[in-house]
């Protein structure tokens, strides 16, 4: 149970780490002009969302709950991970990288759809863009995940 927890908060933290640099760092950008706001094909309704309708998301103006709920879903994915990672190849690459699919199929891509394609009429080459992102964030927590949860404790 304790690894399982070790792993989720490794994982959480991995998704936090590589969504600073990801979503924060090139697509909203320190200072809002990341180009998923300044693309001049981006839709209106999600620059709105993001920079004028009050109140704005909890991620750009209290970050913390965030960060700390993404630190649970890590500790829920390791859980996911301990229950199905016996049926998959031995080792932390295939494994992990079985882990990052399944966060990535179940969750991002879902989120993509039915959020930013959906609701906010975002083009699809800024879509396929956060998708790249979020490959990058699932594949980070995966490795985290399935690093600590394969190692071998004395």
């Amino acid at each position: 149970m304790k690894k399982t927890i070790v792993a989720g908060l490794a994982g959480g933290m991995a998704m936090n780490l590589a969504m600073l640099l990801t979503f924060r760092t090139l697509g909203f950008g320190w200072d809002g002009k990341g180009i998923l706001l300044t693309s001049p094909m981006q839709s209106h309704k999600l620059i709105a969302v993001w920079t004028e309708i009050q109140p704005l998301p909890l991620v750009v103006n209290t970050p913390l709950p965030i960060i700390l709920g993404l630190m649970l879903f890590g500790i829920g994915h390791a859980f996911i991970y301990r229950s199905v990672a016996s049926a998959w190849p031995a080792g932390v690459l295939p494994r992990a990288m079985r882990m990052s699919g399944l966060i990535f199929f179940m969750t991002f891509l879902f989120w993509e759809f039915f959020t930013p394609f959906n609701q906010f009429g975002e083009p699809l080459p800024l879509i396929a863009l956060e998708l790249s992102f979020w490959v990058v964030i699932a594949t980070a927590e995966g490795i985290a995940i399935a690093w600590v949860m394969e190692r071998r404790t004395a």
